[in-house]
């Protein structure tokens, strides 16, 4: 039998504010037999879930995310004490939820940040900038590849879009808090975003290497999820880029643009190696954690139409079912990378793209651009598939009904789009203070960007 928590008495907790209760919940309430609540009771059980990724979940000496965690315990290797930089920037957001939400307290929250930026403090750095992977333990680099054994600038890009917004929610507190912000700000001014222009080429690169130098050789050209990465680097106070890196690089001398339809939906944007039906809708989430979309538009497109029909094109191609995936209907939806059957994979429509996998992120990350849509996705998911694909945090990763395939595994990168999405949905939080930092105002200006 299905089986969930008694949601009347969680949601007395979290309406109480009460934070010491985490096992009393746990224990009590998965007795009661599965049962309809309201759609704000059940937007509430699954940001608290999912937050518990961060929280609960979190690496002990660092405070950060971990990058997988598998409730069936197989790993592709004993790498629990290895955390993930672009995941924690997503998790920090999801805490400053949590402390909203009144899942934690805010003092609790305060904590546990410190703890992470005292931690990035000491780790490896270079040119100011994380690696992808660092131990947890010593804040040494977990090489993700051979030569990628050094700087990542855009997982680095999306810990610091976390981090300033919790920069923007502790600046004006107490004392302590006011401190906390001032060592993010510290830490973001540290970040010399020019030096992956490659000295002055009007192009930002992804990776740099003590070792390797500039082998990887991964120019940031547009359209996927790096939209981040380009207007911090504008925004710096410190090592700041110049707008040409932008317009000639992202952006490709205006090449980028596109007149590209699906189902009667513009894209406006060239998406990378996808043909008109669009890149996985991670892209539409990433870098949109605290960049607000809603009005925001610059020389080649208005964002907050490319990335709904972004997303439209990825529910109708879900709908329409073009490969006959069992499951696959106008409530079960949504494609992005994820793990699936063969590895991590980034999922998107298309033939070759499309391996019969639905990622609960991609729909659930996307209420701010399909609520209705997205509602139906999470009740199918929640009411139909229940205990196949509802754990300890929330959603697992990735399901195939069609391969009979329901792993128990969790991303960092999926949970905290999950929560940070949801809550831009329901209040604009994380929006709202990230797009409060003047130094995000002057950069998107300079970028020639409205909002």
């Amino acid at each position: 039998m299905k089986r969930i928590k008694n949601i009347s008495i969680i949601l007395l907790f979290l309406l109480l504010g009460c934070n010491t209760a985490k096992e009393q919940i746990e224990d009590n309430l998965a007795k009661e037999p599965h049962k309809q609540i309201s759609d704000d009771s059940l937007l509430n059980l699954v940001q608290y879930r999912s937050f518990q990724y961060f929280w609960e979940g979190a690496e002990p000496n660092s405070g950060m995310a971990r990058e997988r965690i598998h409730l069936d315990n197989v790993y592709p290797e004993n790498d629990q004490n290895v955390v993930t930089t672009g995941g924690t920037g997503f998790g920090v957001m999801a805490i400053l939820v949590g402390i909203e939400r009144k899942f934690i307290s805010r003092q609790e929250g305060f904590k546990h940040l410190l703890k992470i930026v005292d931690f990035l403090e000491k780790a490896e750095r270079f040119h100011g900038v994380w690696s992808h992977w660092i131990y947890g333990e010593t804040g040494k680099v977990k090489p993700f590849s051979i030569k990628d054994n050094g700087a990542d600038a855009v997982e680095s890009a999306f810990l610091m879009q976390g981090l300033l917004t919790v920069r923007q929610y502790f600046k004006a507190g107490n004392e302590q808090e006011k401190q906390l912000a001032a060592k993010i700000d510290k830490l973001w001014k540290e970040m010399q975003w020019n030096w992956f222009t490659q000295g002055g080429k009007s192009v930002l690169y992804w990776h740099w290497s003590p070792d390797f130098d500039w082998e990887m050789n991964f120019p940031i050209q547009g359209y996927n999820e790096c939209l981040i990465y380009y207007v911090l680097a504008a925004s710096s106070p410190t090592y700041s880029i110049a707008a040409d890196a932008y317009h000639k690089g992202w952006a490709r001398n205006g090449s980028i643009t596109s007149q590209s339809e699906a189902y009667k939906l513009k894209l406006g944007l060239k998406h990378n190696g996808t043909d008109q039906l669009g890149g996985p809708l991670f892209w539409a989430h990433y870098s949109f954690l605290g960049l607000d979309p809603r009005k925001l538009r610059d020389n080649y497109v208005d964002y907050w139409q490319h990335n709904k029909n972004h997303t439209l094109i990825n529910y109708n191609w879900c709908v329409e079912n073009p490969l006959k995936y069992k499951g696959y209907s106008e409530n079960c939806w949504g494609l992005t990378a994820s793990y699936s059957m063969i590895g991590y994979a980034a999922h998107a429509p298309g033939n070759d793209k499309d391996l019969g996998v639905i990622s609960p992120t991609a729909a659930l990350s996307s209420f701010p651009y399909t609520p209705d849509e997205s509602m139906k996705a999470l009740k199918y998911f929640y009411y139909n598939l229940g205990d196949k694909i509802w754990g300890k945090y929330g959603f697992y990763d990735a399901f195939s009904e069609q391969s009979n395939w329901y792993p128990k595994h969790y991303l960092a990168i999926d949970q905290g789009p999950i929560v940070v999405m949801i809550e831009n949905y329901r209040t604009g939080l994380l929006w709202n203070l990230f797009m409060s930092a003047p130094e995000i105002q002057q950069g998107l200006t300079k970028l020639g960007y409205k909002y």
